[in-house]
């Protein structure tokens, strides 16, 4: 275990100064790149679904179950949050992606408001990193302030256009975290689509700011200051949602893989009801992103979290906790 932001993501820590390169701005958007990257990702991903991918997991120097881990921030809680057995090898973890998959144990994540249909809950165990309203159907996502560009996000489905001039509520996953994901909403699945995309292409803007950067650090946590650019253009899947709220209707989940977190994997049945805060899928492998996209016409507000009064504490959100009230728009 180690303190890096990208313990979770070795070869992204690898990559991290190249990619805020000029030269590798343009490498790491090649498809033919990006094609070699989806084949040594679907390698590592099988080595990490196997028992010997454990080799981390114990309680030594630099294992994730050290009392120096346990009293990091990266695993802050979680002997209450989650299962372990230190009897067991892999602290009862049968793989790395076993341990990255885990779920909370029972009634540690309840459902806020599960009947209220108007309050639309965290699907993620997240931290808040933009809410754009108005948001255009082509936009420029690579400049400065990283637009929502809808047709970009969502693959030109032709159900983008419903969305012109409503919000998108966007959140990261840190590497450490929860990935699995819940429905923020009682619904259905209308669709679901993989998207294939870029792995470790960031716009240029974020690589060695000269507003964050310092001579030791001089790229600091441009896969997070990215993330509006990547949902774009980085592999993904789109989520079409019916909200059985009619004032929210149709709405859109992106959950987009960063760096090597290619896999986005659905759990719940397309055309299945589902109620407020079940299991929709998860990510594999990494740290992640996600947007929540509403149409124009459903005015969406905050419910922050009783210990979270701004969102530049950079405080996580608990999955199935309030997170965004809906309302009809005034006329």
């Amino acid at each position: 275990m180690d303190s890096s932001a990208q313990v979770g993501t070795p070869i992204n820590a690898i990559l991290d100064w190249p990619m805020g390169t000029k030269a590798d701005f343009a490498v790491f958007l090649r498809d033919d790149v990006n094609t070699q990257f989806e084949a040594i990702l679907k390698y590592w991903a099988h080595f990490l679904c196997k028992p010997e991918s454990i080799f981390t997991l114990n309680d030594g120097p630099s294992g994730w179950f050290s009392q120096t881990a346990l009293n990091s921030p990266h695993m802050k809680g979680f002997k209450e949050d989650f299962s372990m057995d230190p009897t067991q090898p892999g602290y009862g973890y049968k793989s790395w992606d076993d341990f990255f998959t885990r779920d909370f144990l029972p009634c540690r994540r309840p459902v806020t408001s599960r009947d209220d249909n108007s309050i639309i809950a965290s699907a993620t165990e997240s931290t808040l990193f933009r809410v754009q309203a108005g948001v255009k159907i082509r936009d420029k996502f690579w400049i400065k302030g990283q637009n929502y560009s809808l047709a970009h996000i969502m693959n030109n489905d032709r159900r983008a256009d419903q969305f012109v001039g409503g919000t998108v509520y966007q959140a990261f996953l840190s590497a450490d975290s929860y990935h699995r994901w819940h429905a923020p909403v009682l619904g259905t699945i209308v669709s679901f689509e993989t998207v294939p995309g870029t792995y470790y292409s960031e716009p240029l803007l974020t690589g060695f700011s000269p507003d964050e950067g310092d001579d030791v650090n001089p790229d600091p946590g441009a896969d997070e200051a990215s993330q509006g650019y990547i949902s774009s253009i980085a592999a993904r899947a789109t989520i079409f949602i019916q909200a059985d709220n009619p004032v929210i209707g149709l709405m859109c989940i992106i959950m987009v893989g960063m760096a090597e977190v290619s896999s986005v994997e659905l759990t719940m049945d397309i055309g299945k009801p589902f109620k407020k805060g079940e299991q929709l899928g998860m990510f594999h492998f990494g740290g992640s992103t996600h947007c929540l996209i509403f149409g124009p016409q459903v005015k969406v507000e905050f419910r922050f979290p009783d210990d979270l009064p701004s969102a530049d504490n950079n405080i996580q959100w608990p999955v199935n906790s309030a997170s965004l009230v809906s309302q009809k728009p005034d006329r």
